[in-house]
């Protein structure tokens, strides 16, 4: 070897030793941060996060899906509460709702097609609308009575579809309504806390890039089922308001339910809550008694969605929670479950 290439080789060896250096450098941060996170007080350490059962069943939707349906609470209630989760999500998100209301009134969770335990719907079946009549079929199977429904981010997109499909059902049947960091449109504009250049970019790149992965769905998911400090962080600074102070636990039960989630079912319902606009639709909710509830930290459904939707509904009632983000049922189940109980209370059955 010439005195030159020997020096070529030996700059390059130095520079793969000073960026493997570096990332592990990165990575040891990572895991000293995390390690710190969890070793603070925790008052939610022993919740028991997913353990809560109900009547289990099955529905099997017109187009051929299997939804998992859980019944909680006694049958003979006057009133129904049907819960619809949000996006990545799945029926266990309702854990402190569940647990708040289970005594008194009959309760139906259910997993949305593609999520949780349901089964996994094809991409041309992976749409709001869809949704929305698979929201119609749960409530005419396990809704015997009057019901209020309850829905969370994608969920409450999923009722709002019911209305603009199924208006019928807020004649009778449906006597309330509950919105929760939400939106009725406009999510291809949110700049998620970034510059104004910068989110228009990721705005540009995004589809794409979730389009690729969800075609690589499979070896994908191979790396996201391990876990990792990344995806702890994230859903920790993303997804709650008040980051430092949210039990790891918590953040732990939360990224569990995402990494759960297949990589070709986000792929398969980003671009229909990209496109989803049902403000048009909201004017059937105005005739039963509605909550609307956000949280001021809320980058992925911000506040001026959910002040949008109380624009169109003059007659609900929009609270606003400071220092709360996404996740604002989980974070702040105090507030949440005192709005329902006030909207239950506002009810007629």
């Amino acid at each position: 070897m010439t005195t030159t290439a020997a020096k070529k080789v030996g700059i390059a060896g130095a520079i793969v030793g000073a960026a493997s250096a570096g990332v592990a450098a990165v990575a040891l941060a990572k895991r000293y941060a995390v390690g710190r996170i969890r070793l603070r007080p925790d008052a939610e350490a022993g919740e028991p996060f997913g353990e809560l059962r109900g009547r289990e069943r099955t529905l099997i939707t017109s187009d051929g899906v299997a939804l998992h349906v859980e019944v909680d609470g006694p049958e003979d209630a006057p009133l129904t509460i049907v819960f619809s989760h949000g996006y990545c999500l799945n029926m266990e998100s309702w854990h402190y709702q569940r647990q708040a209301l289970r005594e008194q009134h009959r309760i139906v969770l259910w997993d949305q097609r593609s999520h949780g335990r349901s089964q996994m719907a094809p991409a041309d079946q992976s749409t709001i609308d869809r949704l929305g009549d698979d929201l119609a079929e749960v409530i005419d199977t396990f809704v015997p009575g009057p019901c209020v429904l309850v829905g969370h981010s994608m969920g409450g997109m999923t009722m709002m579809a019911l209305a603009d499909r199924h208006p019928s059902l807020f004649d009778d049947k449906i006597r309330g309504a509950a919105l929760i960091a939400t939106s009725a449109g406009r999510l291809a504009e949110l700049t998620l806390g970034l510059p104004a250049l910068l989110s228009k970019a990721v705005h540009l790149v995004a589809p794409p890039t979730v389009s690729l992965l969800g075609r690589r769905g499979a070896l994908v998911d191979k790396t996201r089922h391990a876990g990792s400090d990344i995806a702890f962080l994230i859903t920790r600074y993303i997804g709650f308001g008040d980051s430092r102070n949210v039990s790891p636990t918590l953040v732990d039960f939360v990224e569990t339910m995402i990494r759960a989630t297949p990589t070709e079912v986000v792929a398969n319902f980003y671009s229909a809550l990209m496109n989803h606009d049902k403000l048009s639709a909201l004017g059937v909710l105005d005739d039963v008694p509605t909550a609307i509830m956000v949280g001021d930290r809320d980058w992925l459904t911000p506040p001026d969605h959910s002040k949008a939707i109380a624009a169109a509904l003059p007659r609900a009632q929009l609270t606003e929670v400071p220092g709360t983000s996404h996740l604002i049922q989980l974070e702040r189940p105090d507030a949440v479950n005192e709005a329902l109980q006030d909207l239950l209370k506002r009810v007629d059955t």
